[in-house]
């Protein structure tokens, strides 16, 4: 008989591999140290705002695989929206240029023949460029493999590089960029078509599946901080919640999805990331409210792309460490300016904000740190790691998070 899963943490990696271990039939517990599920990715009541916000803003790709199952697993398939076909929106602060860019039917992006379908300045010859990023080596960062002197990497590379491993392109690992533009843009448009949650991430991600977990018997533990865990020659045999110390049977198994660092504090000899890099979101209560969900990637400013929902427009800055350490009420003042050049909003006075700086975001996506990232095996038979910073290919995202949690969960149920 199948032995029991235990599961630490119910961030999304953590969160994926328990829906999918119970929807298998399999008996399984999840423990969480917060008193909510999600991690970094949740929504929460914001008194400033009178509004459910985001703790961050996350913008899907309708080639996210693991994302997309995960929510049709959840029954939330339709809690996420966007524009079809894909079109991504841009402005560049500096000067007030706007243009769109919209992926091809096909793999093949023969828009970039056409100097009127290209980003505006860029040349056919920029674009080539891209495919260095297929050939990149272990130890080449983004604008090693893309240069920084043509305007096709400031208003299209350096954003998305940026957003996506929150780190500068300058010091951005390379390699792992290219698999996102080879499982989107090189699918051809019906694989990047930009997709937002509706009402939020908790509401998406988050409570269908604890929801889900509820209802097939596995209903997350809250505040239950994990110890320590005890070992015996190749077993992972006590986890030591402080005021309880809870015996892995044979046959258990062990999942271990908490931060990296938590994770190496537990984990004896554990090589892990060691060096983050911040996410700073400013969230902002507009005069009238929005008929629809739009976003647009911002060039030449502080922040790479604003979001607006409802009567809340919402900024991200992606790779922050330097303007979290800025106080608030400047940041807001700043951003709030990008804002009102975007939105055409004049001269129009700041109200009511919330800024959230998530000073440890992800971990730092440079090639140093990504050969730090273990898999999730270890040398003890029944423990597993789970996380967007395991070594998945892929960079610290939403996608990365729940293919962690997929992956580990199939080597869970061949053991």
């Amino acid at each position: 008989m199948a032995g029991r899963i235990h599961i630490i943490g119910a961030g999304l990696a953590g969160l994926s591999a328990a829906v999918r271990l119970s929807s298998q039939g399999r008996v399984v517990n999840v423990y969480e140290s917060a008193s909510y599920a999600g991690g970094r990715c949740r929504s929460f009541h914001d008194a400033n705002l009178d509004r459910v916000i985001d703790n961050g803003n996350h913008l899907l790709l309708s080639g996210n695989r693991a994302a997309l199952a995960f929510l049709r697993e959840i029954g939330a398939a339709d809690s996420v929206t966007g524009p079809s076909p894909a079109v991504f929106p841009f402005l560049d602060l500096d000067g007030g240029l706007r243009w769109q860019v919209k992926p091809d039917r096909g793999a093949i992006p023969w828009s970039i023949l056409s100097a009127w379908r290209r980003v505006p300045g860029s040349r056919l010859r920029d674009y080539l460029w891209g495919l260095q990023l297929a050939r990149a080596r272990a130890t080449d960062s983004v604008t090693d493999c893309l240069g920084a002197d043509n305007l096709l990497f400031r208003r299209f590379w350096k954003p998305l590089a940026v957003s996506v491993l929150n780190t500068a392109a300058e010091e951005g690992a390379a390699r792992l960029l290219w698999p996102v533009i080879r499982e989107t843009f090189g699918r051809g448009e019906a694989a990047c078509r930009p997709l937002i949650a509706r009402h939020g991430l908790s509401d998406s991600f988050v409570t269908p599946a604890t929801a889900f977990l509820k209802r097939h018997g596995a209903p997350v533990a809250f505040n239950r901080r994990l110890r320590r865990l005890g070992f015996d020659g190749e077993r992972l045999t006590t986890l030591d919640f402080g005021d309880s110390q809870l015996e892995v049977q044979d046959g258990d198994s062990v999942i271990l999805a908490v931060p990296p660092l938590i994770a190496a504090e537990l984990v004896p000899g554990l090589e892990t990331p060691t060096d983050s890099r911040a996410i700073v979101n400013g969230h902002f209560c507009l005069a009238e409210e929005a008929q629809e969900i739009s976003f647009c990637g911002l060039i030449g400013g502080t922040a790479q792309w604003l979001f607006i929902r409802g009567d809340i427009v919402s900024v991200t800055v992606s790779a922050a460490d330097d303007l979290a350490a800025q106080p608030t009420e400047l940041i807001a003042e700043r951003l709030w300016s990008e804002v009102a050049t975007a939105l055409d909003l004049g001269d129009a006075e700041l109200g009511p904000y919330r800024i959230v700086k998530e000073k440890r975001a992800t971990f730092a996506q440079t090639p140093e740190q990504v050969r730090r990232r273990p898999g999730a095996r270890t040398r003890w038979c029944n423990l597993h790691l789970a996380g967007d910073w395991t070594d998945t290919g892929l960079p610290a995202t939403i996608e990365g998070a729940i293919r962690s949690g997929h992956n580990v969960a199939q080597s869970v149920i061949y053991l």
